[in-house]
C-alpha cells in the first residue's frame, strides 16, 4: 500500500472530486442534490470547499493509487479547540450550491444541533474511490489518525456498511443515533472514546 501522507494545497480539488465520486451513490448526496445532472458538480464544489478549510483546523490525509492519482482520503477537524470561522461561509455556500442551498442549510442545521460539545476530533469525510473499495484503505486512514490523537473522535455515518466499519474501529452508537434531514434521509452519529 502507498504510504499515507498529508494532501498538498494543490490536491484539495482532487480530494473534493474523490469524495464526491465516492459518495455519489449515497442517498444523502441524492437528498442534497436530487438532480443527477447537478449532483456530481455541486457535490465536488461543496466537498472541495469544506476540505479546503481542514488543513488549518485539522488534517487531510490521502493514499495514492498506482498511477499517482488519489485512491482514498480522510478529512478531519480538530474540535478540541475553537474552530476558525470560514470566511464568507454563507455567501460561498450559496454560490456553490445554487438552487440546492436550502438543502445544505438544512444539513448544517441538523449537524450543528446534534454535534457533541465534548472536545474531540471530527471525521468529516472518509472516502475511498469506487475502484479501490474493499482493500482496507479506509481502515488504514482511520488507524493513522487514531494513533496520533489522544481524545475522542466523532463522525456521522451514512449506512449499515459504514456503521460496521466504524464499529470495528471502536466507534459506538450515540443517542440519538440517527439524525434526519427534512426529507427523512438519515445520518448516524458515532463516537470513539
Amino acid at each position: 500500500m502507498t504510504p499515507i501522507r498529508s494532501a498538498t494545497p494543490d490536491e484539495i480539488p482532487a480530494v473534493g472530486r474523490l469524495i464526491a465520486q465516492s459518495f455519489d451513490h449515497l442517498p444523502q448526496n441524492r437528498s442534497l442534490v436530487p438532480d443527477e445532472n447537478d449532483r456530481l458538480p455541486v457535490m465536488t464544489e461543496f466537498f472541495t470547499f469544506l476540505t479546503g478549510s481542514a488543513p488549518a483546523s485539522g488534517r487531510v490525509d490521502v493514499i495514492e493509487d498506482a498511477a499517482g492519482g488519489l485512491a482514498a482520503t480522510a478529512v478531519w477537524f480538530d474540535r478540541t479547540r475553537e474552530m476558525p470561522e470560514i470566511d464568507a461561509y454563507e455567501q460561498r455556500l450559496s454560490a456553490l450550491t445554487g438552487r440546492w442551498l436550502p438543502h445544505f442549510e438544512a444539513l448544517d442545521e441538523v449537524f450543528e444541533k446534534h454535534h457533541p460539545e465534548e472536545p474531540h476530533w471530527h471525521l468529516a469525510f472518509l472516502a475511498v474511490h469506487p475502484d479501490h473499495q474493499g482493500a482496507g484503505l479506509g481502515s488504514a486512514l482511520m488507524q493513522h489518525t487514531h494513533e496520533r490523537i489522544d481524545v475522542p473522535a466523532y463522525l456521522e455515518a451514512t449506512n449499515e456498511d459504514n456503521i460496521r466499519l466504524y464499529e470495528r474501529h471502536g466507534y459506538t452508537r450515540m443517542s440519538p443515533f440517527d439524525i434526519r434531514l427534512p426529507d427523512d434521509t438519515p445520518f448516524f452519529r458515532m463516537w470513539r472514546p
